[in-house]
């Protein structure tokens, strides 16, 4: 079974395509081919409330290609999901309208909680030590989830307006730190240590620089460090030292910010980051649902 997901965000567009195999009566899930844009649709929406007519042609010309490829690889199930920047604009509904029409593609817009949710089915909490709880940190360009997880199940999901495309058009304000905080220090609480379960295209990019070995997690002290270094670098530097595309040099910092942050308040000094995204939940989402019906 080959099944697709979709996943607009604010920073970029991604189409994923897995083959599922049973193995010894579980699903194996295999990547067949992962597809990045990057449509930057909040630098439209968090400045002027939608999205503009040149960005609006690359969300359609990118979901007629998402289209052709699915039928290359003869999907036979898939989603197609917006986030953040699709739930603020004004012309969402008339874009998604149009994408329909011009590549058969129907696209959901989901809320921040149900994207929180999509992070947490990747279920990689349920295969790390039980001595521990996890707080999964989702952070994308127009928001960042927070789900906690104790004692074997959720107990906790959040999600907030303070994302790396926001932060870069300074539209993050103190009251909206503030209200993470506070929610952070009622909610992130346990008897138990708390480690962090880090995903989103920019904490894989540090966790790949920093030549951390897979399954072993990164300490916040090297974060800061990775923070330090890079806010004192131009968009330029960071791209010719560190071999960056711009559309991550830029957003890196921001991203960095944010971990910093909501690992300082829960007090949480490890991250794990196991390369996992919304688009991975939603594989698992859609295949779990499958079961469901049989």
């Amino acid at each position: 079974m080959k099944i697709a997901a979709i996943d607009i965000g604010s920073n970029a567009a991604r189409l994923l395509i897995n083959e599922v195999k049973i193995n010894n009566r579980k699903p194996e899930f295999i990547k067949l081919n992962l597809l990045r844009i990057p449509l930057r649709l909040g630098m439209d929406v968090f400045t002027i409330g939608k999205i503009g007519p040149e960005r609006e042609k690359m969300v359609i010309d990118s979901m007629k290609i998402f289209s052709d490829l699915m039928k290359i690889y003869k999907v036979d199930h898939y989603r197609a999901c917006a986030t953040s920047a699709m739930r603020d604009a004004s012309n969402g509904g008339e874009i998604i309208g149009r994408v329909k029409e011009a590549s058969g593609i129907n696209i959901e817009i989901i809320s921040g909680d149900e994207e929180a949710t999509l992070v947490y089915e990747n279920h990689v909490a349920e295969g790390l030590d039980k001595e521990f709880a996890y707080l999964y940190i989702d952070v994308g360009g127009g928001s960042t989830e927070l789900t906690f997880y104790e004692n074997g199940k959720m107990v906790y999901e959040k999600s907030f307006n303070i994302g790396t495309i926001r932060l870069l058009n300074n539209l993050v304000t103190m009251d909206n730190w503030k209200e993470m905080k506070d929610e952070i220090k009622e909610n992130i609480v346990s008897k138990k240590p708390i480690v962090a379960i880090g995903s989103g295209g920019n904490i894989n990019k540090v966790f790949s620089m920093s030549k951390t070995k897979d399954g072993k997690p990164m300490s916040l002290s090297h974060l800061k460090k990775v923070y330090k270094e890079f806010n004192e670098l131009s968009v330029e530097e960071r791209m010719t030292n560190y071999n960056l595309r711009e559309d991550r040099a830029d957003v890196l910092v921001h991203a960095l910010s944010i971990f910093n942050n909501v690992m300082s308040w829960s007090d949480i000094n490890r991250i794990f980051v196991p390369k996992i995204s919304v688009a991975d939940g939603l594989i698992h989402n859609i295949y779990n649902q499958l079961q469901h019906k049989k």
